[in-house]
């Protein structure tokens, strides 16, 4: 049976469970007093040094809505794994719901921390829909991710131009890694990246596992005749695509492909979350489901 079909049937019968342990616990299907709770989900990161990204955002969030309590979920199961060998325990977003529905949370707002709408972010909003469809809470709403409208589009590319080193020159290229995707929301890096050279001619958008690929960055550096370039991830945290792919040592890291080009390369160890223009836009994201309460 297909791994995600398996996993949507398990979320919707632990789902039913819950909701009927609710039921028969709460009182005859007396309504709750209502109780409004925030749960950030990111795709998460087993890399220390990457916390830094979720803890900015975190605050950010505490710092607008303070009296709202907070909750996370990784949507990784990998990650979630490594963290768990750890002795961390982070909860997927089923579980983190379920948890809240225990805790007799009325309205949850459930914000994206992904940067685009792919394979990560859909499955979220199905188990969001298992949720709303099961009626487990009064409300519950979904967040955009980073880039969902051409508003957002917008945005990051301002953000993107306030956030590249001060240092850099006009004729030095800044090169952004994102991590990219089979999802059809893997056109968002073109996209971004043709709205990016409006701007700016200089700047490149590539993906680790998607396009456009390295090889044709490189291309383009090369047909330009750029000799420096600066590199950052397109990602919420710099964890190990940022570390080993984008500046790691091996020959097939980004650094290693573009410096074997006769190009200088500068990384920029910084995910877009440690960086207050990428986070205000997933904050006032998230005031989207929480208009609605």
């Amino acid at each position: 049976m297909n791994r995600k079909l398996w996993c949507a049937i398990v979320t919707v019968a632990f789902v039913c469970l819950i909701s009927m342990s609710s039921f028969a616990s709460g009182g005859h299907g007396q309504k709750n007093p209502e109780k409004v709770g925030i749960l950030l989900v990111a795709f998460g990161s087993s890399e220390p040094s990457a916390q830094v990204s979720f803890q900015n955002i975190e605050q950010r969030v505490k710092d607008k809505y303070p009296n709202i309590p907070l909750r996370w979920a990784y949507t990784s199961h990998i990650i979630r794994t490594k963290l768990a060998k750890q002795g961390q325990e982070l909860d997927s977003p089923e579980v983190a719901l379920a948890k809240m529905q225990d805790e007799k949370f009325t309205h949850v707002a459930v914000q994206s921390l992904h940067t685009i709408g792919g394979e990560e972010y859909h499955d979220l909003r199905r188990t969001v829909g298992s949720f709303k469809m099961l009626g487990s809470f009064e409300r519950i709403v979904l967040g955009y991710p980073l880039l969902a409208t051409q508003q957002d589009m917008q945005r990051t590319v301002s953000a993107v131009l306030e956030t590249i080193p001060k240092e850099r020159k006009k004729s030095e290229a800044v090169v952004l890694m994102g991590h990219g995707t089979h999802h059809p929301a893997n056109a968002f890096y073109a996209a971004l990246m043709f709205q990016l050279q409006l701007k700016d001619p200089n700047i490149f958008v590539g993906t680790v596992e998607g396009y456009p690929e390295v090889d044709l960055i490189k291309d383009m550096l090369l047909k330009k005749k750029i000799k420096k370039a600066y590199l950052m991830p397109f990602m919420s945290v710099a964890g190990d695509h940022a570390k080993n792919d984008m500046a790691g040592d091996d020959d097939d890291s980004w650094k290693s492909v573009l410096t074997k080009a006769g190009i200088q390369c500068i990384p920029i160890l910084k995910g877009t979350a440690e960086y207050e223009p990428f986070v205000d836009i997933w904050v006032d994201h998230l005031g989207g489901p929480l208009s609605h309460f």
